[in-house]
């Protein structure tokens, strides 16, 4: 897998900067760094990849690590297409992989399926798919109104179930394996202390049906896990942290928030074929944060 220097992250100041991403302990280098070579193949090369919500936050990052593998990308949006057709010029020059910028609202089936139907016909039948689009309704419950309670399921639970509904079909009538992994978060096992219930309930909604997907599709070799991340600097709570970043940093074991590059390269490794003997599982990368 490739180190986090000089491919794609370096100077990506607003993903993470210094004072975040040092937080008093020093950043460990992997030997690979300075060179950006691989020191694991993942066996991603040309292989077509979907991410949702795969153009800004956590879901660049991904499309990123996905990129320095050599998979073909699909980056999906809903209401960022600047910043998807810019990330897959971006990603293209830099790693010579094909990235196609797709329109869809994850929560409408008929636009998900159209979805799935244009990569096929321009980067060729899904391989894999990351289930990272999301959206958090923040009032606490008493505050909160059911359109804005319902946005959250509808994105976070009917869209995760859509996008994996047609990865199975389609894998299932291709005779082919495959993967899914499904983002959730640490929110899901130990709550939030300043309101979104509504997002923390779809976060634990993805961890169930994420364990019986796996089940159901084991059969068919096609591998279903999910991630759950810590707090990483991203455009959601960029504003929180920067006012004051060491109470973030504090409610880790770690003493950092996490850089979104790791929990991408645990996503992309659960896409590989070094994962090939893992599904069903909730992968913890919340730097301690949910221990349970």
């Amino acid at each position: 897998m490739n180190g986090l220097g000089p491919p794609f992250f370096s100077g990506r100041k607003q993903l993470f900067p210094d004072r975040i991403r040092n937080a008093g302990r020093p950043v460990v280098k992997h030997e690979n760094e300075e060179t950006g070579t691989h020191t694991m193949d993942l066996n991603l090369k040309d292989k077509t990849v979907l991410v949702t919500g795969g153009a800004t936050g956590l879901g660049r990052a991904i499309s990123a690590v996905f990129a320095q593998e050599g998979a073909d990308l699909a980056v999906n949006y809903r209401s960022r297409a600047e910043e998807a057709q810019a990330l897959a010029a971006e990603l293209t020059e830099r790693y010579g992989v094909r990235v196609l910028p797709v329109y869809a609202d994850v929560a409408e089936e008929d636009e998900v399926r159209a979805m799935f139907d244009e990569v096929e016909a321009k980067l060729g039948p899904v391989r894999a798919s990351v289930n990272n689009a999301a959206y958090c309704a923040n009032p606490e419950c008493a505050d909160l109104e059911l359109p804005e309670f319902q946005k959250c399921v509808s994105v976070n639970l009917q869209g995760m179930f859509l996008v994996c509904r047609e990865t199975v079909r389609r894998l299932r009538r291709q005779r082919k394996p495959g993967h899914i992994v499904n983002i959730s978060s640490q929110a899901a096992v130990r709550g939030s202390a300043s309101g979104k219930t509504a997002y923390d309930m779809t976060k634990a909604g993805v961890l169930g049906f994420t364990r019986s997907l796996a089940i159901e599709t084991a059969k068919d070799n096609i591998l279903v896990n999910a991630v759950l991340p810590g707090l990483m600097y991203t455009d959601i709570i960029a504003r929180q942290i920067d006012a004051d970043p060491e109470r973030y940093n504090k409610r880790s074991p770690l003493g950092r928030i996490a850089r979104t590059e790791e929990i991408a390269q645990v996503t992309v490794f659960l896409c590989s074929d070094r994962a090939s003997y893992m599904t069903g599982a909730t992968v913890d990368v919340s730097g301690g944060m949910a221990l349970h």
